[in-house]
């Protein structure tokens, strides 16, 4: 259990590092992943519409 609280905060500091030295990389690799998660949510509704008919 400890060892999972200390990767954790590891984890969280790493971001928030991350976040505070280049805010514009970061805004960058979230667009990213937003626009990874919207696209695989459009080709899931995309292969239902084609399933349904």
């Amino acid at each position: 259990m400890q060892t999972k609280k200390v990767v954790l905060w590891g984890l969280g500091i790493f971001v928030a590092y991350t976040i505070i030295h280049s805010p514009a990389r970061s805004a960058e690799l979230v667009q990213i992943g937003f626009q990874g998660i919207s696209d695989a949510a459009m080709s899931i509704g995309e292969f239902m519409t084609q399933l349904v008919s």
